[in-house]
C-alpha cells in the first residue's frame, strides 16, 4: 500500500519538491513531479535545470520519458518505475495507489491548507499510512 507524507508549512512547494527529487534521485529512485498547470510545470523544469550538475528529467510527454528517472506531468503511466510521486497540484493525482511513495507539500496559506486537508481525509478513510512533516516548526531539509 503506498505510503503517504504531508509536508506541511512550506514556504515554497516547488523549492521542497526540488530538493526532495533530489534527493530521491541519489537514492536511485524514480519520481513522478504531478502537475496538470502548464505554467507550474515550466517553472519546476526551470528549477530543475538551474541545479548544479545534471539531473536527468522531461516532461512526461518527451519521446525520452520512458528511460528517464523523474518525470514532470500528469501521465503516471510513462514512468518506468513507480517509487514516488510528488503531488503539485490542487487535486489528488491520478492512479497514486501505484506508487510505493506519495508526497504532498503544502503552504500555510489557508486555501492550500483547506486543500491540502481534504486530500488527508480521502486518504486517511481508505486506510492509507499517513505521516506529516512540519518544515515550519522542525526547519528540516525534506
Amino acid at each position: 500500500m503506498t505510503e503517504i507524507s504531508f509536508y506541511t508549512f512550506a514556504q515554497d512547494r516547488l523549492e521542497v519538491a526540488r530538493q526532495i527529487v533530489v534527493k530521491a534521485y541519489r537514492q536511485k529512485r524514480h519520481v513522478m513531479l504531478y502537475v496538470t498547470d502548464r505554467e507550474r510545470a515550466d517553472v519546476m523544469d526551470q528549477l530543475l535545470w538551474a541545479l548544479p550538475g545534471f539531473l536527468p528529467h522531461c516532461r512526461d510527454h518527451d519521446p525520452l520519458a520512458p528511460e528517464t528517472p523523474v518525470l514532470i506531468g500528469a501521465s503516471v503511466d510513462t514512468l518506468a518505475q513507480p517509487d514516488v510521486i510528488i503531488n503539485l497540484d490542487d487535486e489528488r493525482p491520478q492512479a497514486f495507489s501505484r506508487f510505493a511513495r506519495l508526497l504532498e507539500i503544502v503552504t500555510a496559506a489557508e486555501d492550500d491548507r483547506m486543500r491540502a486537508r481534504q486530500r488527508y481525509r480521502f486518504y486517511q478513510e481508505r486506510g492509507y499510512a499517513l505521516s506529516t512533516i512540519n518544515l515550519g516548526q522542525q526547519g528540516v531539509q525534506p
